[in-house]
């Protein structure tokens, strides 16, 4: 934990990236809000409010007696809201500035394909 972001969203974001890149499958048990407070040695009620966000989005569900577990679905959720946040907050701002320029959205998409050729 290191930048300047609350301690209980970086739990959740790491929690996140673990279903994200499969290293958490769904219908695995997460790490318990303990197990996670030991780890970062941290408060208990900081980790379980960073568990708290993932339940609310409906990422992780309570098993009542047996912890927290990956929802079914889960992987596509943060997929869809992380595609949605690079188009609101990469995209959008590129397009304003390509319109800014001069740039033609098929210039645009040109200019993106000879990159990722670069690449």
């Amino acid at each position: 934990m290191e930048d300047g972001r609350p301690l209980f969203v970086q739990i959740a974001e790491q929690v996140e990236s673990s279903v994200l890149d499969g290293s958490l499958a769904e219908g695995e048990r997460a790490p318990s809000t303990n197990e996670l407070a030991a780890f970062h040695r941290i408060n208990p009620a900081t980790a379980a409010k960073g568990i708290n966000l993932l339940v609310d989005r409906g990422i992780l569900v309570k098993r009542r007696g047996l912890g927290m577990f990956v929802a079914d679905g889960a992987r596509e959720i943060l997929r869809a809201e992380r595609r949605q946040h690079f188009a609101d907050h990469y995209l959008e701002p590129m397009l304003t500035e390509a319109r800014a320029v001069g740039l033609t959205t098929d210039s645009v998409i040109e200019m993106l394909r000879a990159r990722a050729r670069e690449q």
